[in-house]
């Protein structure tokens, strides 16, 4: 191991307690192995994730978060880069793992799997509200197995549509942001106060996710050509909404859940695709006892190797962080915040904590 000054065994964290609480308690110091590299936090984002792990999930003792930005203080003894003292960002998988959760004053992970934020770019706030929704646009949109489409620094040939349904989420944001850059033609659903976020991005056209005839506007503006989408909200009215949207000749569409059966019926020309980020951390793990991932190499490695990508699209001002609502009061504030969101109060921005 390699580290730049003696670390102390314990931390404090945000711990899944009984009766779906957290609360912020004394916890082991994460061991790593050869491999990974251990994170100093300076800044923690909020995903929907997050709460749905404390309430549906519920496994006691494990720490909760996902997104993280921090400096490296510790590196295994196959660990080349980032160097001692990087400023890094990352995910992890909150919720799931005891030695493992981004709510805490420290959080190890495989050193491949984190990013080195240019010098001069990010702030540590801005830079936590990154990882989780860019790699996952970046997995529905690139991997073989999701959309297969055109990735960076390539460009799609001819015009060729995109639908982001929730397009001012934070996988929406990031979604339109790729989709543009790799030349596909932009169309998302959002709130219209919104509007100008989402096209700001890069999408080209924006429709209300409230109008009753988005189907038709979508179905207008794209030429009824559609034949990729992304469903960022994935509940059982969006699928329905994504599938009617699609043209004559049917595609994919990628969910963040189950498809439902109503869905699939409506249009057995649409692939329904459901993806999960988590599974590029290459390690098993489960959502319940009849929800159970191997892990899956294919997955890490197709993220490492955008994660190398990322640092010059930031540099080049090319992906634009989410908007930070920077929320006070650290650690101790964090089952505020998620309640926040469980009443569904976030929206175009991101809930981000100083730790």
């Amino acid at each position: 191991m390699v580290a730049d000054n003696v670390l102390p065994t314990t931390m404090k964290a945000v711990v899944v307690q009984e009766g779906k609480k957290v609360a912020v308690k004394d916890h082991p110091v994460p061991s790593i192995g050869d491999d990974d590299i251990l994170v100093k936090v300076v800044a923690v984002a909020q995903n929907p994730a997050d709460w749905r792990f404390v309430d549906a999930v519920q496994n006691v003792g494990t720490v909760i978060g996902c997104d993280w930005s921090g400096h490296v203080v510790q590196r295994g003894k196959n660990v080349t880069t980032p160097d001692l003292g990087a400023h890094v960002s990352g995910f992890v998988m909150g919720g799931t793992f005891v030695d493992s959760g981004a709510y805490a004053e420290y959080v190890k992970t495989p050193a491949e799997l984190a990013w080195t934020v240019p010098e001069g770019t990010l702030s540590h706030e801005q830079a936590a509200t990154v990882s989780a929704g860019l790699f996952t646009a970046a997995q529905c949109l690139y991997h073989p197995q999701r959309l297969a489409l055109v990735e960076p620094p390539e460009k799609v040939e001819g015009v060729d549509w995109i639908l982001i349904y929730g397009g001012s989420s934070s996988v929406g944001q990031y979604a339109i942001q790729l989709a543009h850059l790799s030349g596909y033609k932009v169309i998302t659903t959002a709130s219209p106060r919104n509007f100008d976020l989402v096209k700001s991005l890069g999408a080209d056209t924006a429709f209300d996710y409230k109008d009753p005839g988005v189907v038709e506007a979508i179905k207008s503006a794209t030429g009824d050509s559609l034949r990729h989408a992304i469903d960022t909200q994935s509940i059982k009215e969006t699928q329905e909404i994504c599938a009617r949207a699609m043209g004559p000749q049917g595609g994919k569409l990628v969910l963040m859940f189950p498809p439902t059966f109503k869905a699939k019926k409506l249009r057995k020309d649409v692939e329904f695709i459901s993806t999960m980020i988590y599974t590029a951390l290459g390690r098993p793990f489960s959502l319940g006892p009849q929800a159970k991932f191997a892990a899956q190499p294919k997955d890490r490695a197709q993220i490492a190797n955008f994660m190398l990508k990322t640092p010059q699209l930031v540099r080049d001002g090319l992906i634009v962080p989410n908007r930070v609502k920077l929320w006070e009061g650290g650690l101790q504030a964090i089952p505020e915040g998620l309640q926040y969101m469980r009443e569904g109060k976030v929206s175009g921005e991101k809930v981000v904590y100083r730790v």
